[in-house]
């Protein structure tokens, strides 16, 4: 099994602790989001797992084996860590064509990533004159130059247009669908929430979580419903008498924390209570992850002055 298998990774600069005690596994055949605040130890994970950064202690294997001992292993492993990485001097077809001579890879391969990638008609510009969309579309076809079982992004969508994230997006897809192992990291929640079947969440280099997708967000979500009305007074006495507290929010809107939207409707509809609006609340990726890792930043901003309070019923 082409699986990603960390066990008691820690990993120490000095006296400070980028990683400490990981344990988790990275399946194939899924897309794996890897999460966690600036300074939560991704970044460095990823350095250990493909052999560039040594552990202080524990291990990081792919298909039980650590990195350094695969053979070919960019056939068996695909890596995108720095898309400023690649010489600027070269061309875009001579960084592909290097890392494929090394690697025992056909040279027809760099035409056909840079096809993919969508870089065949710059492919013989030096890299220096490259956006920094371009880097990043030439630094994935370094990572699929030899048709990999293992493929790790480090922020895949960072400089590209809108076109280019939504083909990163099926680019994932894919390759999980194929049975590939996918891992990726991202600070962009709503785009994770597009591609990701599961999550890893680090803080402070230390596992906050290894859920599927909606697992984390039903774990961390507050159920609730959300409506509007044109007697507002009247479907909230009605509420607080059912236990509930309704709060308002700063569009008009009420949000009913632990009531479902049926019983809410339900209530309303048995007083005549008109009701203009009424769903259920579904959380969002962004505000479980912030949930979970509200402690766990190493740089966070103040409070906005400025932030009304809500009015509670």
């Amino acid at each position: 099994m082409n699986s990603i298998d960390v066990h008691e990774l820690t990993k120490d600069y000095g006296p400070t602790r980028a990683v400490d005690q990981l344990t988790f596994s990275v399946k194939p055949g899924r897309v794996t989001g890897f999460l966690g605040p600036n300074g939560a130890g991704k970044s460095t994970t990823m350095r250990l797992v493909l052999g560039l950064d040594r552990p202080t202690a524990g291990t990081a294997t792919i298909g039980g084996r650590p990195y350094a001992s695969l053979e070919s292993p960019l056939r068996r492993v695909g890596a995108l860590l720095d898309a400023q990485a690649a010489h600027g001097s070269r061309t875009a077809r001579d960084h592909l064509l290097a890392l494929a001579v090394s690697n025992g890879l056909a040279e027809s391969r760099a035409d056909e990533v840079l096809e993919e990638t969508g870089l065949a008609a710059v492919a013989r510009r030096r890299i220096k004159t490259f956006s920094l969309g371009m880097r990043q579309r030439l630094g994935i076809a370094g990572a699929l130059l030899g048709e990999p079982d293992v493929v790790m992004l480090d922020e895949p969508s960072n400089g590209l247009d809108p076109e280019g994230i939504i083909w990163i997006r099926e680019l994932m897809r894919g390759m999980a669908r194929e049975g590939r192992t996918v891992l990726v990291s991202s600070h962009l929640m709503n785009e994770t929430s597009s591609f990701a079947d599961h999550l890893i969440v680090l803080g402070r280099g230390r596992l906050l979580a290894d859920l599927p997708m909606q697992s984390f967000l039903d774990s961390r979500g507050r159920p609730g419903t959300r409506l509007r009305t044109t007697d507002s007074a009247r479907l909230c006495e009605v509420l607080i008498r059912r236990g509930h507290r309704p709060v308002q929010e700063d569009d008009g809107r009420w949000t009913v924390y632990g009531a479902k939207a049926e019983e809410v409707g339900a209530a309303a509809a048995a007083h005549g209570i008109p009701l203009l609006e009424l769903f259920d609340l579904q959380p969002t990726l962004e505000e479980a992850y912030l949930d979970l890792t509200t402690d766990q930043s190493e740089f966070s901003a103040a409070a906005s002055p400025t932030t009304r309070p809500r009015q509670e019923a």
